[in-house]
């Protein structure tokens, strides 16, 4: 027998009478051999086979064996995915037409060799999964591989009598064991339930790694017990900091996701917020980021960064970090160290002295590492991330031996694949954020206020473009980073297979100047859902060919299921497209 879903459920809003009738009288003149017989999986898994396409119901009694109620984390993600599974009753925009079985699945049956694995860098995420009418088995090296062959196997469920394909068997591992996702909680404030919705959706994508940019110049949102007035007098007001107990359960929901939560504090540049504390140890704080006619203090607004020439910003910084890995438990700190501003440094008088007597701003910021460096990895015991700007900046950076290569990592921004193979030949391992291919703020215009090059009304003169088309608009970064830029960057692109190996992954990046929780799926997703395939099984399929026409029907059907999970992930094309599949593309 055939199974034919009813549609209507697939979308994130009731249609109206006349759009289900006009949409379900659609459906009906398609031709069968237009109905696809395929899986719609994302990320795509490494290796799939479905020897003959047909699917079996699940009992109304379908269970995951067993609980793992010693395992709290598996536990949990055991108990959602059941009752995901269970009542998701996802319908395909254009469902399989496939034989269906007369028995029923009872139950998933787990098996994991290594329940005691910890959640840290490179852990084994790899599982198999094998479906026939005599039942299904997911088998995994650690809880955390069990965790992305749950979110398969609930992938493959759908109907409203939910029914899962039999004859299948899938062997899947990432390519990359960091696949992240930067959030920015300073420029503008997210609520603890929205990071939980981000990590959600992290884990139906099969990502790994929040990496949570805490604090920058505009605010300092977190409360630590040590130094609680940073939080006190440089967060946005009642509301709008995290405390303790909002960190843990940050922490423990990224753990029931299988999600490491990485923090960053950036210093010492990007620091404005801690000068409303202690504004002895901030350099230009509270002053104009761009005087007319001098240098710029900031790559923005505002101005300020801590000095390290004064004395006290090293207990301060010290309770800062020490509060910081008492809090976290991964083995990843993030110290940030990009776009140091000479300029704002040289306000000080203590810094014009320095450089005066023949000092350099090299030798300040090398003072800074030199004496945060080791409190990080040798006091604390943690690997220190950095931005690349502390070894690659333009203007301010440190000699390679002031960074050793085995507990430091660098991630990298700027000039695509040159600065990803400059980082790798000096020894480093390196993860990739181009922000050509994977800032997601780019592209929006700009955002300072009292900007008049926005007031031209006549055509722009070809060399002096802004507002035009071939303008940047006032975003540095333009253009918008659609999902196909994500998805064909190629992070590993002019590396040999040696310097490839030190590439641990890659991170899409949403910078908060312009966005907040209200905007904050739609600016996500499905963008970052480009990144986790490609960063989960790359972007070309057995015969070395990119993927992304193939992977246009997939992401269209994903991003509706998504929704349907309370993700308000943005369309990526008229739902005309996706009910006629080939139609919408630029080649035939």
């Amino acid at each position: 027998m055939t199974m034919i879903p009813s549609m209507t459920s697939s979308f994130p809003m009731a249609p109206k009478p006349f759009f289900l009738l006009s949409f379900f009288l659609l459906f009906l003149l398609l031709p069968i051999s237009s109905l696809p017989s395929t899986l719609n999986l994302w990320p795509q898994p490494t290796s799939i086979s479905w020897s003959t396409p047909a699917a079996i119901p699940l009992s109304p009694y379908f269970s995951i064996q067993p609980h793992f109620s010693s395992h709290i984390y598996l536990h949990r993600a055991t108990i959602r995915y059941t009752r995901l599974i269970l009542s998701e009753r996802h319908r395909p925009i254009i469902p399989p037409v496939i034989n269906l079985s007369n028995s029923s699945l009872s139950s998933l049956h787990l098996s994991i060799s290594d329940l005691s694995a910890p959640l840290q860098p490179g852990v084994d995420e790899s599982y198999s999964l094998y479906i026939s009418t005599s039942g299904a088995t997911l088998t995994a090296a650690t809880p955390w591989g069990a965790m992305r062959g749950l979110e398969t196997f609930s992938q493959l469920v759908w109907g409203h009598q939910p029914v899962v394909p039999i004859g299948l068997r899938i062997f899947d591992k990432p390519l990359f064991t960091h696949r992240g996702l930067l959030l920015d909680t300073s420029r503008n404030f997210y609520s603890v339930r929205s990071i939980f919705r981000t990590i959600r959706a992290m884990s139906y994508n099969k990502m790994n790694v929040f990496h949570w940019h805490i604090t920058d110049s505009q605010s300092f949102p977190i409360v630590l017990p040590s130094e609680p007035e940073l939080a006190a007098k440089g967060s946005y007001g009642s509301g709008m900091s995290y405390s303790t107990r909002d960190v843990k359960r940050i922490i423990q929901y990224g753990l029931s996701h299988g999600v490491r939560v990485v923090p960053e504090i950036d210093m010492p540049g990007h620091t404005a917020s801690w000068a409303e504390a202690y504004p002895e140890i901030v350099t230009c704080a509270n002053r104009f980021w761009a005087p007319t006619g001098k240098p710029a203090l900031a790559a923005e607004p505002g101005a300020g960064e801590l000095n390290p020439l004064h004395a006290k910003t090293y207990q301060v910084v010290q309770n800062v970090l020490h509060d910081l890995s008492t809090l976290f438990l991964d083995q990843y700190l993030h110290a940030g160290a990009d776009e140091v501003n000479t300029a704002c440094w040289e306000t000080d008088p203590a810094v014009t002295h320095f450089i005066s007597a023949g000092g350099t701003h090299d030798q300040i910021l090398e003072k800074f590492i030199n004496l945060t460096h080791p409190y990080i990895t040798d006091t604390l015991n943690r690997t220190v991330v950095y931005w690349e700007d502390v070894l690659l900046g333009p203007y301010v950076k440190v000699r390679p031996a002031t960074l050793p290569t085995e507990s430091t990592i660098l991630q990298t921004w700027n000039n695509r694949a040159k600065n990803t193979k400059r980082i790798v030949q000096a020894g480093y391992q390196v993860i990739v954020s181009s922000s050509d291919f994977y800032y997601l703020d780019c592209g929006h215009g700009g955002w300072v206020g009292n900007d008049s090059r926005y007031d031209v009304q006549e055509a722009e003169p070809s060399d002096e473009l802004f507002n035009d088309p071939g303008g940047n608009g006032g975003s540095w970064c333009a253009p918008y980073k659609s999902w196909q830029r994500v998805y064909n960057y190629d992070i590993l692109y002019n590396l040999t297979e040696e310097e490839a190996k030190r590439v641990l992954g890659g991170e899409v990046a949403l910078w908060s100047e312009q966005a907040d929780e209200t905007v904050l799926d739609a600016k996500l997703w499905p963008r970052t859902s480009a990144a986790a395939e490609v960063l989960w099984s790359g972007n070309r399929d057995s015969d070395g060919i990119k993927r992304y026409a193939e992977a246009t029907d997939r992401l269209n059907e994903w991003r509706y299921r998504m929704v349907r999970r309370g993700i308000q992930a943005e369309p990526i094309q008229p739902l005309w497209c996706v009910l006629n599949p080939g139609m919408c593309n630029l080649e035939q």
